[in-house]
């Protein structure tokens, strides 16, 4: 599924406001993972409110919160290589408007999850959030996420280059 955004969410409020803040399916919870994560640098606080709307019943850990943070340390171009148009070459610069694919792991959910592939032009491998369905709602939630591994320098880090 290919997911477009014309505007970034910048707090909980806009991301809400999206059409695919639904999350009737898991495709739309993961895309949007990204596009707050894009928040990360400009604005921590306003960054977790979104991934606790789309947590669903629970709020993101202290945990999680170092995580990312260890993650993110060294820049958002590891968020950035998810969006179409970006490379190592280009120092992972999305075009416009961002745009994101999206694979199911599994052609169906297993006990309530599925896997949503993401595909970093930073990475061999595709990386993927593990979605959970709410049933009472109808909800796609995110469970886990393995996207923010190590990849490839961007161009103007890469002192080889």
């Amino acid at each position: 599924m290919t997911i477009t955004f014309d505007k970034l969410p910048s707090n909980v409020e806009e991301l809400k406001a999206m059409p695919i803040a639904s999350l009737n399916e898991p495709e739309y919870g993961a895309a949007l993972f990204v596009a707050a994560m894009m928040h990360y640098s400009v604005n921590k606080d306003e960054t977790f409110g979104m991934l606790d709307f789309l947590n669903g019943p629970y709020e993101v850990t202290q945990y999680q919160k170092q995580f990312i943070a260890d993650r993110m340390a060294e820049g958002d171009h590891v968020v950035r290589s998810f969006f179409a148009g970006t490379s190592p070459e280009n120092d992972y610069t999305p075009s416009m408007p961002y745009t994101i694919v999206t694979e199911r792991g599994f052609d169906q959910e297993t006990d309530g999850r599925m896997r949503i592939l993401l595909t970093s032009s930073g990475a061999d491998t595709k990386r993927f959030i593990t979605m959970r369905h709410k049933p009472s709602t109808n909800q796609w939630f995110v469970e886990e996420q393995m996207i923010l591994g190590m990849i490839r320098e961007p161009k103007s880090a890469d002192p080889w280059a």
